[in-house]
């Protein structure tokens, strides 16, 4: 296939590719000038020859007619002769001299001896085409005395004219082609090609350094032509990309101040956050006051009898039972300062292994300060469970899930009764094959505080974790108790789910799940 026209060409286009527009302009004016001088030599050289070659041949004719009217007037064959011999003495004319039969075979066409029979009196073309074969016939009988005559004329001046004609046509023609090809190289192509070129080449130089300013073709050298087109397509196109560049700058400016506004909300929002927990902590202890002054009054009771006794008698002193006695009165109103100021204070999360059973315990020991109905409370945690939290944090998770069952139970048509319970659970369930490898193996807790109250409204239930969620919006309920103990369950890496219990059962039942690590 390398040998084949369409392999050459390829390779010749090929090799144009690697060229410049004006070397690739040259070498194509180069090939057409050739290529047209070599098709004027082979379409006219055969045509100019046969103007030649019939010239010649009708000379010859001619001179077979003087001949053959020779041969009429006379009838004599030395007269005819004279004739030949006088024909013979021009330049440039030849005549051969012999037997029909000799020159016939010589001179014409096979196709023309096939009879047997050969033309009298009348001129023959040659096999040539150029010489005139004549027999004139003699007056006697047979073919014995019958001359042929083979008859050539040749006319130089004739086809040294016509080749000067021939090679002045293929110069003419090929000069003015390459007058074309000149003009259009030196004034059509430089304007309406280079320059064009030159001006986009420029336009796409200033596009890669930067200088907006040159970056468009300037109208002034856009041609109205196809390139033109190409040069207007492509301003709109810079245009387009600069548009797009411009609303990209004003995105990413409006982005960057909707990312600025989302950080201060999001900042607005963490401390909101921390102020509601302190607003729930405050809104709890307001509701232990009254707790707080009924538990103080037994124990301060106490001493105070104790003190006055020693006031009385103080070498009387105080006896081993009364002084035990004392001395846990002191340790229980110790033990009450300690919780509340535990549960007051705004300490920052540490996570340590802590006894989940501890923690629900505290939180009812607050709670039992609250004043109101009591409602009796289990606690079911196992007591080896241990959990990585922060207690003081889980505390007041666990006060807010009790004081809510609480309420709710105390709401229900007959209050609260002998079948109210409030139950905290709490159980470890094993990780799943995908957990196998994280710590702890992918275990969680499950903590549960279930009431037998009116359960949960399905109406408050998407909005039952946001702030002021609640019906009672009076001394007994804040609204925040329960989106403070989702937030708290949420930095603990665990969930916060609420539901009411199955159908059979009253009441509610909130879960808290938490990682094991």
């Amino acid at each position: 296939m390398a040998g084949t026209p369409e392999a050459r060409v390829g390779r010749l286009a090929g090799l144009l590719t690697g060229f410049r527009i004006r070397k690739k302009l040259m070498v194509l004016h180069t090939g057409f000038s050739v290529a047209l001088m070599l098709l004027l030599i082979l379409a006219l050289r055969p045509a100019v020859r046969e103007v030649v070659e019939r010239a010649e041949r009708s000379e010859a004719a001619a001179l077979a007619s003087g001949l053959m009217w020779t041969a009429r007037q006379g009838g004599d064959l030395d007269r005819v002769e004279r004739a030949a011999d006088l024909i013979a003495s021009m330049p440039d004319i030849s005549i051969r001299r012999g037997s029909p039969a000799e020159l016939a075979a010589a001179a014409l066409n096979p196709g023309l001896l096939v009879t047997g029979e050969l033309p009298r009196d009348t001129p023959v073309f040659g096999a040539d085409g150029t010489s005139v074969f004549l027999v004139i016939g003699s007056s006697t009988e047979g073919e014995d005395g019958d001359r042929a005559f083979l008859i050539s004329a040749r006319m130089p001046e004739a086809r040294d004219a016509v080749t000067r004609l021939f090679i002045f046509a293929v110069l003419v023609l090929v000069g003015a082609y390459a007058g074309i090809a000149v003009a259009l190289e030196l004034f059509v192509l430089p304007r309406n090609v280079y320059a064009p070129i030159r001006a986009i080449l420029d336009a796409d130089r200033a596009l890669r350094e930067g200088r907006m300013g040159d970056e468009l073709v300037p109208d002034r050298s856009i041609p109205r032509d196809e390139m033109g087109e190409i040069m207007r397509s492509r301003n709109e196109s810079v245009g387009a990309l600069r548009h797009q560049e411009r609303e990209l700058a004003v995105a990413l400016s409006n982005l960057e101040s909707v990312a600025n506004d989302l950080k201060l909300k999001n900042h607005l929002l963490e401390t909101a956050r921390r102020n509601l927990a302190d607003a729930d902590r405050l809104a709890s202890l307001g509701m232990m006051s009254a707790g707080i002054a009924h538990e103080l009054n037994t124990p301060l009771a106490v001493i105070k009898g104790l003190a006055e006794r020693l006031a009385k008698d103080p070498e009387a002193g105080l006896d081993g039972p009364t002084a035990a006695l004392m001395l846990r009165v002191v340790g229980r109103l110790e033990r009450l300062g300690e919780s509340l100021l535990d549960f007051a204070r705004a300490r920052p999360p540490s996570t340590t292994p802590t006894r989940i059973r501890d923690v629900v315990e505290e939180a009812l020991t607050l709670l039992r300060l609250e004043r109101g109905t009591v409602v009796p409370t289990k606690n079911l945690v196992p007591a080896d469970m241990i959990v990585p939290c922060d207690a003081d944090r889980m505390v007041q998770v666990f006060v807010n899930l009790v004081r809510n069952a609480r309420n709710a139970i105390c709401e229900r048509p007959e209050g609260v009764s002998a079948d109210s319970l409030i139950v905290v659970e709490g159980v470890v369930r094993p990780g799943s094959e995908a957990g196998a490898g994280e710590p702890g193996g992918g275990k969680t807790v499950e903590l549960s505080v279930t009431d037998n109250g009116p359960g949960i409204d399905p109406s408050l239930v998407p909005t039952l974790f946001e702030p002021f969620a609640t019906t009672r919006l009076d001394s007994k309920g804040t609204g925040l108790g329960l989106a403070v103990a989702e937030g708290i369950i949420r930095e603990h890496h665990g969930l916060l789910l609420a539901r009411s219990r199955a159908e059979g059962d009253r009441g509610a039942r909130f879960e808290i799940v938490l990682p094991c690590v």
